[in-house]
């Protein structure tokens, strides 16, 4: 067992915990030029503080509709559940070593600078990174890297630091996906519903110059039903602005299962290991309403969350990039 303490941090995007944060986490998310150029850079700031506040009211009513389930009512539990994931995590390494587990988000608190901070006051003297993203994209798991890097080089800039930068078919991955898979087959009334994979969009002009996401995620699906011998399709939510984005978009594909004839659909958030508003507004609302408008049950597959089997994929993941 290692002495040594390690800093590990769970890199995700974050989320408003509270209808006031909507507008400023909107400000950081469209003010990053790794997701989306808003003209020439010296425009990137001004243009997204634009976007953001004509974005916050409906944003904000659509937190208001999941706030139920969040620490804070009006907000995002996405914190809540990364540093319970965190936590989790810690308890399971520190059966082999001293690690410290902590959360760096993208576009809200606790920021990069921050986590650094706290594991180098831990007397963390190596890291390593852990992207909440299966599947690699540079405008996920490739910024939050970048911005990760950079507050490294303020804080610790001699701590060496080890990445894991995908893990879209990793084992255990695939055998946790298989069993909320399971999970939702159990929820449905009929024997053979339509599944469908429901992934984060991307503008299509990512994917052409040479962003992996897209294959990572044909990967998960490839290996998830060579385990579970049951096929789906896969289809794209959360696009927004006028290019062209990924398609089919869910919505499409659940008009065209209603035109079919299908009477439920199952829905595996693919490209998500955590409960967001992806999946508790646009999954489980949005597209349930629309289900149900068009005489069909949508279910939705469980989240990863903090379950066991995903804790230990993670504490694999982790264990995997040490030298």
């Amino acid at each position: 067992m290692s002495t040594q303490t390690i800093g590990v941090v769970l890199l995700n995007m974050g989320g408003p915990e509270r209808q006031e944060d909507v507008a400023p986490f909107l400000t950081n998310l469209f003010s990053d030029r790794d997701i989306i150029r808003l003209g020439p850079a010296f425009l990137q700031k001004p243009l997204a503080r634009l976007i953001a506040k004509r974005r916050a009211p409906r944003s904000q009513a659509m937190y208001r509709q999941i706030g139920g389930l969040s620490a804070q009512a009006g907000g995002s539990p996405l914190r809540a559940i990364t540093e319970a994931q965190a936590s989790a995590l810690e308890a399971a390494l520190r059966q082999t070593g001293d690690y410290r587990v902590r959360v760096a988000m993208r576009y809200w608190h606790p920021r990069a600078i921050d986590c650094l901070r706290e594991l180098d006051k831990l007397g963390a003297r190596q890291l390593i990174a852990l992207p909440l993203y299966p599947q690699y994209s540079r405008t996920t798991t490739g910024s939050s890297l970048a911005d990760l890097r950079r507050a490294k080089e303020e804080i610790v800039p001699n701590a060496p630091l080890a990445v894991v930068d995908a893990w879209p078919d990793h084992p255990s991955y695939i055998a946790a996906l298989a069993h909320c898979l399971d999970e939702g087959l159990r929820q449905c009334r009929s024997g053979k519903p339509r599944l469908l994979y429901s992934a984060h969009s991307l503008p299509q002009s990512v994917i052409d110059s040479g962003d992996p996401y897209l294959e990572h995620l044909r990967r998960t699906i490839n290996a998830l039903e060579k385990q579970t011998e049951y096929a789906g399709t896969l289809c794209f939510q959360s696009r927004g602005g006028p290019v062209r984005w990924l398609t089919p978009e869910t919505g499409t594909v659940i008009e065209e299962c209603a035109r079919a004839g299908e009477k439920e659909i199952l829905i595996m958030p693919i490209s998500f290991v955590s409960d967001h508003v992806e999946t508790l507004y646009e999954i489980s609302i949005l597209f349930a309403e629309q289900a149900a408008q068009r005489g069909m049950r949508l279910i939705a597959c469980p989240s990863l969350n903090t379950r066991d089997d995903f804790i230990a994929c993670l504490a694999e993941l982790t264990l995997s990039v040490q030298s």
